[in-house]
Protein backbone atom coordinates (compact mmCIF):
# COMPACT_ATOMS: atom_id res chain seq x y z
CA UNK A 1 0.00 0.00 0.00
CA UNK A 2 1.38 3.44 -0.85
CA UNK A 3 1.87 6.01 1.90
CA UNK A 4 -1.11 8.27 1.18
CA UNK A 5 -3.53 5.36 0.78
CA UNK A 6 -2.21 3.85 4.00
CA UNK A 7 -2.78 7.07 5.94
CA UNK A 8 -6.25 7.43 4.40
CA UNK A 9 -7.19 4.13 6.06
CA UNK A 10 -7.12 6.06 9.39
CA UNK A 11 -5.84 2.94 11.19
CA UNK A 12 -2.46 3.25 12.90
CA UNK A 13 -0.35 0.97 15.07
CA UNK A 14 1.95 3.12 17.20
CA UNK A 15 5.15 2.08 18.99
CA UNK A 16 6.71 4.01 21.84
CA UNK A 17 6.11 5.17 25.34
CA UNK A 18 3.16 6.10 27.47
CA UNK A 19 3.84 8.18 30.55
CA UNK A 20 2.29 10.28 33.26
CA UNK A 21 2.43 14.07 33.02
CA UNK A 22 2.14 16.20 36.13
CA UNK A 23 1.85 19.91 35.43
CA UNK A 24 1.69 22.78 37.90
CA UNK A 25 -1.69 24.46 38.33
CA UNK A 26 -2.76 27.18 37.70
CA UNK A 27 -1.09 28.34 34.48
CA UNK A 28 1.99 30.43 35.21
CA UNK A 29 2.94 28.61 38.41
CA UNK A 30 6.55 27.47 38.70
CA UNK A 31 6.88 23.82 39.68
CA UNK A 32 8.89 24.51 42.83
CA UNK A 33 6.20 26.92 44.05
CA UNK A 34 3.20 24.80 43.12
CA UNK A 35 0.71 23.58 45.70
CA UNK A 36 -1.40 21.74 43.12
CA UNK A 37 -0.46 19.61 40.12
CA UNK A 38 -2.78 18.18 37.50
CA UNK A 39 -2.10 14.71 36.11
CA UNK A 40 -2.86 13.23 32.71
CA UNK A 41 -1.49 10.98 30.00
CA UNK A 42 1.96 11.78 28.65
CA UNK A 43 4.69 10.24 26.52
CA UNK A 44 5.19 11.12 22.87
CA UNK A 45 3.67 8.01 21.28
CA UNK A 46 0.70 8.00 23.67
CA UNK A 47 0.13 11.69 22.92
CA UNK A 48 0.17 10.99 19.17
CA UNK A 49 -2.41 8.24 19.73
CA UNK A 50 -4.69 10.56 21.72
CA UNK A 51 -4.34 13.27 19.08
CA UNK A 52 -5.18 10.89 16.24
CA UNK A 53 -8.25 9.46 17.97
CA UNK A 54 -9.55 12.92 18.82
CA UNK A 55 -9.33 13.76 15.11
CA UNK A 56 -11.31 10.72 14.02
CA UNK A 57 -8.62 8.10 13.44
CA UNK A 58 -7.96 4.76 15.13
CA UNK A 59 -4.72 4.16 17.02
CA UNK A 60 -3.37 1.14 18.92
CA UNK A 61 -0.36 1.63 21.18
CA UNK A 62 2.27 -1.10 21.52
CA UNK A 63 4.27 -0.61 24.71
CA UNK A 64 4.99 -1.89 28.20
CA UNK A 65 3.55 -0.34 31.36
CA UNK A 66 4.47 -0.84 35.00
CA UNK A 67 2.50 -3.18 37.24
CA UNK A 68 1.48 -0.47 39.68
CA UNK A 69 -0.98 2.38 40.16
CA UNK A 70 0.89 4.68 37.75
CA UNK A 71 0.89 2.09 34.98
CA UNK A 72 -2.82 1.51 35.51
CA UNK A 73 -3.36 5.27 35.46
CA UNK A 74 -1.75 5.47 32.01
CA UNK A 75 -3.85 2.59 30.69
CA UNK A 76 -7.03 4.15 32.06
CA UNK A 77 -6.22 7.49 30.43
CA UNK A 78 -5.39 5.83 27.11
CA UNK A 79 -8.78 4.14 27.23
CA UNK A 80 -10.41 7.43 28.24
CA UNK A 81 -9.11 8.95 25.00
CA UNK A 82 -10.27 5.95 22.96
CA UNK A 83 -6.84 4.45 22.26
CA UNK A 84 -6.71 0.69 21.59
CA UNK A 85 -4.77 -0.86 24.49
CA UNK A 86 -4.89 -4.54 23.52
CA UNK A 87 -1.14 -4.59 22.85
CA UNK A 88 -0.08 -3.14 26.19
CA UNK A 89 1.90 -5.55 28.38
CA UNK A 90 2.24 -5.07 32.12
CA UNK A 91 5.76 -5.60 33.49
CA UNK A 92 6.47 -6.28 37.17
CA UNK A 93 9.60 -5.70 39.20
CA UNK A 94 11.41 -2.37 39.43
CA UNK A 95 10.63 -1.03 35.95
CA UNK A 96 8.61 2.17 36.10
CA UNK A 97 6.43 4.26 33.83
CA UNK A 98 7.95 7.52 32.61
CA UNK A 99 7.03 10.65 34.60
CA UNK A 100 7.29 14.25 33.41
CA UNK A 101 6.85 17.11 35.89
CA UNK A 102 6.54 20.46 34.19
CA UNK A 103 4.89 23.86 34.30
CA UNK A 104 2.74 26.05 32.08
CA UNK A 105 5.04 29.02 31.71
CA UNK A 106 7.47 29.73 28.89
CA UNK A 107 10.00 31.85 30.79
CA UNK A 108 12.69 29.52 32.15
CA UNK A 109 10.46 26.55 31.35
CA UNK A 110 11.30 23.47 33.42
CA UNK A 111 10.47 19.87 32.53
CA UNK A 112 11.84 17.26 34.94
CA UNK A 113 11.86 13.77 33.40
CA UNK A 114 12.01 10.58 35.46
CA UNK A 115 13.11 7.66 33.28
CA UNK A 116 15.26 5.50 35.54
CA UNK A 117 14.39 1.88 34.77
CA UNK A 118 11.92 3.02 32.10
CA UNK A 119 9.38 0.26 31.52
CA UNK A 120 8.74 1.18 27.87
CA UNK A 121 12.22 -0.09 26.96
CA UNK A 122 11.05 -3.62 27.95
CA UNK A 123 9.07 -4.26 24.75
CA UNK A 124 10.18 -7.63 23.34
CA UNK A 125 10.08 -9.53 20.06
CA UNK A 126 7.15 -11.51 21.45
CA UNK A 127 5.26 -8.27 22.07
CA UNK A 128 5.67 -7.00 18.52
CA UNK A 129 4.94 -10.41 17.01
CA UNK A 130 1.54 -10.44 18.76
CA UNK A 131 0.38 -7.48 16.67
CA UNK A 132 -2.04 -8.12 13.81
CA UNK A 133 -0.37 -5.83 11.29
CA UNK A 134 -3.00 -6.59 8.67
CA UNK A 135 -5.53 -4.71 10.82
CA UNK A 136 -3.73 -1.40 10.27
CA UNK A 137 -2.82 0.92 7.43
CA UNK A 138 0.51 2.27 8.70
CA UNK A 139 3.03 1.98 11.53
CA UNK A 140 4.13 5.03 13.54
CA UNK A 141 7.07 5.20 15.91
CA UNK A 142 8.82 7.91 17.89
CA UNK A 143 12.60 7.73 18.09
CA UNK A 144 12.99 7.25 21.85
CA UNK A 145 11.87 3.62 21.44
CA UNK A 146 15.25 2.93 19.78
CA UNK A 147 17.34 4.32 22.67
CA UNK A 148 17.75 1.05 24.58
CA UNK A 149 17.35 -2.70 24.40
CA UNK A 150 15.26 -4.79 24.10
CA UNK A 151 12.86 -2.22 22.57
CA UNK A 152 15.40 -1.13 19.94
CA UNK A 153 15.71 -4.57 18.38
CA UNK A 154 12.04 -5.39 18.84
CA UNK A 155 10.92 -2.19 17.09
CA UNK A 156 13.20 -2.91 14.13
CA UNK A 157 11.59 -6.35 14.10
CA UNK A 158 8.19 -4.62 14.06
CA UNK A 159 9.39 -2.68 11.01
CA UNK A 160 10.13 -5.98 9.28
CA UNK A 161 6.74 -7.40 10.27
CA UNK A 162 4.97 -4.29 9.05
CA UNK A 163 6.86 -4.27 5.76
CA UNK A 164 5.93 -7.91 5.18
CA UNK A 165 2.28 -6.92 5.71
CA UNK A 166 2.59 -4.03 3.25
CA UNK A 167 2.47 -1.22 5.85
CA UNK A 168 4.54 1.94 5.36
CA UNK A 169 6.56 3.30 8.29
CA UNK A 170 6.09 6.79 9.75
CA UNK A 171 8.99 7.98 11.91
CA UNK A 172 9.08 10.93 14.31
CA UNK A 173 12.78 11.37 15.09
CA UNK A 174 12.00 12.66 18.61
CA UNK A 175 15.64 12.75 19.75
CA UNK A 176 15.91 12.97 23.56
CA UNK A 177 19.60 12.93 24.54
CA UNK A 178 18.92 11.83 28.14
CA UNK A 179 17.54 8.48 26.90
CA UNK A 180 20.59 7.47 24.88
CA UNK A 181 23.94 5.97 25.93
CA UNK A 182 25.84 8.34 23.59
CA UNK A 183 25.23 10.76 20.71
CA UNK A 184 27.19 8.46 18.40
CA UNK A 185 24.90 5.50 19.09
CA UNK A 186 21.85 7.73 18.68
CA UNK A 187 23.01 9.10 15.32
CA UNK A 188 23.70 5.62 13.96
CA UNK A 189 20.45 4.04 15.18
CA UNK A 190 18.17 6.95 14.27
CA UNK A 191 19.71 7.09 10.80
CA UNK A 192 19.02 3.38 10.39
CA UNK A 193 15.38 3.97 11.40
CA UNK A 194 15.14 6.87 8.96
CA UNK A 195 16.48 4.75 6.13
CA UNK A 196 13.77 2.16 6.83
CA UNK A 197 10.92 4.69 6.96
CA UNK A 198 8.59 6.13 4.34
CA UNK A 199 7.63 9.39 6.11
CA UNK A 200 10.12 11.13 8.40
CA UNK A 201 9.21 14.09 10.61
CA UNK A 202 11.77 16.02 12.62
CA UNK A 203 13.08 19.44 13.44
CA UNK A 204 16.17 21.13 12.10
CA UNK A 205 18.24 20.15 15.14
CA UNK A 206 17.25 16.48 14.82
CA UNK A 207 18.10 16.26 11.12
CA UNK A 208 21.30 18.18 11.85
CA UNK A 209 22.14 15.71 14.57
CA UNK A 210 21.69 12.79 12.16
CA UNK A 211 23.86 14.59 9.59
CA UNK A 212 26.67 15.49 12.01
CA UNK A 213 25.95 19.23 12.37
CA UNK A 214 22.90 21.47 12.27
CA UNK A 215 24.18 23.22 9.15
CA UNK A 216 23.85 19.93 7.27
CA UNK A 217 20.33 19.15 8.48
CA UNK A 218 18.44 20.34 5.43
CA UNK A 219 20.89 18.55 3.16
CA UNK A 220 20.21 15.37 5.13
CA UNK A 221 16.46 15.88 4.73
CA UNK A 222 16.91 16.43 0.99
CA UNK A 223 19.07 13.31 0.73
CA UNK A 224 16.36 11.23 2.41
CA UNK A 225 13.67 12.75 0.19
CA UNK A 226 15.73 12.02 -2.92
CA UNK A 227 15.58 8.32 -2.03
CA UNK A 228 11.80 8.41 -2.40
CA UNK A 229 10.70 9.29 1.13
CA UNK A 230 8.38 12.05 2.28
CA UNK A 231 10.26 14.30 4.70
CA UNK A 232 8.99 17.13 6.88
CA UNK A 233 11.72 19.43 8.15
CA UNK A 234 10.39 21.60 10.96
CA UNK A 235 12.05 24.89 11.86
CA UNK A 236 10.12 26.17 14.86
CA UNK A 237 9.00 29.76 14.39
CA UNK A 238 10.23 29.64 10.79
CA UNK A 239 7.64 27.03 9.80
CA UNK A 240 8.41 23.84 7.90
CA UNK A 241 9.72 22.52 4.60
CA UNK A 242 7.95 19.46 3.21
CA UNK A 243 9.97 17.45 0.70
CA UNK A 244 8.02 15.02 -1.46
CA UNK A 245 8.02 13.90 -5.08
CA UNK A 246 10.83 16.28 -5.99
CA UNK A 247 9.00 19.32 -4.57
CA UNK A 248 9.80 21.53 -1.59
CA UNK A 249 6.74 23.07 0.06
CA UNK A 250 7.37 25.86 2.55
CA UNK A 251 4.71 26.60 5.15
CA UNK A 252 4.38 28.99 8.06
CA UNK A 253 2.97 28.69 11.56
CA UNK A 254 -0.02 29.98 13.52
CA UNK A 255 1.37 32.40 16.13
CA UNK A 256 -0.12 32.01 19.61
CA UNK A 257 0.74 32.97 23.16
CA UNK A 258 2.40 29.78 24.32
CA UNK A 259 2.26 28.55 27.89
CA UNK A 260 4.73 25.69 27.33
CA UNK A 261 6.83 24.22 24.50
CA UNK A 262 6.15 20.50 24.91
CA UNK A 263 3.57 18.41 23.08
CA UNK A 264 3.80 20.44 19.88
CA UNK A 265 5.51 17.74 17.83
CA UNK A 266 3.08 15.05 18.91
CA UNK A 267 0.09 17.23 18.02
CA UNK A 268 1.71 18.20 14.70
CA UNK A 269 2.02 14.52 13.74
CA UNK A 270 -1.60 13.78 14.64
CA UNK A 271 -2.90 16.83 12.78
CA UNK A 272 -0.76 16.11 9.72
CA UNK A 273 -1.88 12.50 9.39
CA UNK A 274 -5.54 13.28 10.07
CA UNK A 275 -5.36 16.03 7.45
CA UNK A 276 -3.95 13.67 4.83
CA UNK A 277 -6.62 11.12 5.78
CA UNK A 278 -9.27 13.81 5.29
CA UNK A 279 -8.05 14.37 1.72
CA UNK A 280 -6.33 17.71 2.30
CA UNK A 281 -3.48 18.68 0.01
CA UNK A 282 -0.05 18.01 1.50
CA UNK A 283 0.44 21.74 2.10
CA UNK A 284 -2.88 22.06 3.90
CA UNK A 285 -2.27 18.90 5.93
CA UNK A 286 1.07 20.31 7.12
CA UNK A 287 -0.66 23.57 8.01
CA UNK A 288 -3.29 21.62 9.95
CA UNK A 289 -0.47 19.95 11.85
CA UNK A 290 0.99 23.38 12.59
CA UNK A 291 -2.38 24.61 13.85
CA UNK A 292 -2.69 21.59 16.15
CA UNK A 293 0.81 22.25 17.50
CA UNK A 294 -0.12 25.87 18.24
CA UNK A 295 -3.28 24.79 20.05
CA UNK A 296 -1.35 22.40 22.31
CA UNK A 297 1.37 24.85 23.31
CA UNK A 298 -1.26 27.46 24.18
CA UNK A 299 -2.93 25.20 26.79
CA UNK A 300 -1.77 23.23 29.83
CA UNK A 301 -1.12 19.52 29.42
CA UNK A 302 -0.41 17.51 26.27
CA UNK A 303 -2.98 14.75 25.70
CA UNK A 304 -5.86 16.85 27.13
CA UNK A 305 -4.86 19.78 24.91
CA UNK A 306 -4.98 17.77 21.67
CA UNK A 307 -7.82 19.32 19.65
CA UNK A 308 -11.04 17.78 18.42
CA UNK A 309 -12.23 18.70 14.89
CA UNK A 310 -14.59 21.30 16.39
CA UNK A 311 -11.79 22.86 18.46
CA UNK A 312 -9.50 22.88 15.42
CA UNK A 313 -12.19 24.51 13.30
CA UNK A 314 -12.82 27.17 15.96
CA UNK A 315 -9.08 27.88 16.22
CA UNK A 316 -8.70 28.31 12.45
CA UNK A 317 -11.78 30.55 12.31
CA UNK A 318 -10.30 32.78 15.01
CA UNK A 319 -6.92 33.19 13.29
CA UNK A 320 -6.23 35.19 10.16
CA UNK A 321 -3.99 32.45 8.79
CA UNK A 322 -0.45 31.17 8.98
CA UNK A 323 2.65 33.27 8.68
CA UNK A 324 4.26 33.50 5.26
CA UNK A 325 7.51 31.54 5.15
Amino acid sequence: MNLIDAITSRKFVVFGRAGMDMFADPVGTKSELAETFRADLGGSSANICAGLVKLGCEAALVTSISDDAVGRFAQNRLEHYGVNTQYLRTVGGEHRLSLAVYESCIDDFQNVIYRNGAVDFQVTNEDVDRVDYNAFGALITAGTVFASEPSRSSTFRAFENARAAGLPMIFDIDYRPYSWPSPEVAAEVLSRAGDASDLIVGNDEEFGFMAGSIEKGLDKARELAASGKMVIYKMGQEGAITLADGEEIRTGIYPVTAVKPNGAGDSFMAGLLAGIADGLSLRDAVLQGSACASIVVSQPGCAPAMPTPAELEAFLAAHAGPTHP
